[in-house]
């Protein structure tokens, strides 16, 4: 499904999107060493409570999880990459802690991802590869844009992740979103430009680069949600909802 929005559709989007930004933001504040994962997954459901949003994960049963999720933010630490199911885990010095966080506000979505160093020491090599995701995030929004197409933004994405070294994966990228979370067309983190949907006006998509230091392959943790890298190295996860207008681009969920 692919969903064009109205005008009144883009306004409860930017809503979501600011809210899903800012809590991203709040959280990140909150967190320090010796936060446990789970204290993250409630101050999350105190923030969506407190805004009338609904999460769009607690009852997320998708064909590839062990649903439903349960949860309402993915919290994915060191080598977990995306999905991750917060449990009873306390945060140490140096962990590289990836959170992903989407609601629906009014009957839209939004939908973003910020990677960060929790405390110290923070390895340079990690802060590379968190700071390329961002870097081919901003890449992969700069292609997009009314009459451009899906494989612009993943060549932009792309170019920018191979060029810092890493290799991708394109099983899971960026979607659609709307009323729903996931939507078509998926967003492959890697492809050619001048393929794929062409974009319109009132499409709201979520573009979300992300990488493992050493790997492009996934594999599924014991609780059946959680994918970390095969080779246990680390993961960086950055993610934006934006909405393609007659002007260009706007970004949605506006986070540090």
């Amino acid at each position: 499904m692919i969903e064009v929005l109205s005008a009144r559709g883009l306004m409860a989007a930017r809503l979501a999107g600011r809210f899903v930004g800012g809590t991203l933001d709040e959280l990140r504040r909150r967190v320090r060493v010796g936060t446990n994962l789970l204290e993250i997954d409630e101050w999350a459901r105190e923030l969506i409570a407190s805004a009338g949003a609904v999460s769009c994960y607690v009852d997320y049963a998708p064909p590839f999880g062990r649903g439903p999720f349960g949860k309402v933010i993915c919290t994915s630490v060191n080598d977990a990459v995306l999905h991750g199911l917060p449990h009873d885990y306390t945060l140490q010095d140096g962990d590289l802690l990836s959170l992903d966080f989407a609601v629906s506000i009014d009957g839209c979505v939004a939908d973003a991802a910020t990677s960060f160093i929790v405390g110290d020491p923070v390895d340079p090599a990690d802060q590379r590869m968190i700071d390329a995701t961002r870097t081919a995030l901003a890449a992969g929004i700069a292609a997009a844009g009314p009459k451009a197409r899906v494989g612009d933004i993943s060549e932009a994405i792309g170019t920018v992740l191979r060029a810092a070294g890493y290799r991708v994966n394109t099983d899971f990228g960026g979607h659609g979103v709307g009323s729903t979370m996931h939507q078509d067309p998926h967003i492959p983190n890697d492809g050619r430009a001048g393929r794929g949907l062409r974009l319109q006006p009132g499409l709201l998509l979520a573009i979300e680069p992300w990488v493992m230091r050493d790997t492009d392959r996934l594999v599924t943790d014991d609780d059946g949600w959680t994918l970390r890298s095969a080779t246990g190295c680390r993961t960086a996860h950055s993610e934006h909802t934006v909405a393609i207008t007659d002007r260009g681009v706007e970004i949605l969920t506006p986070h540090s």
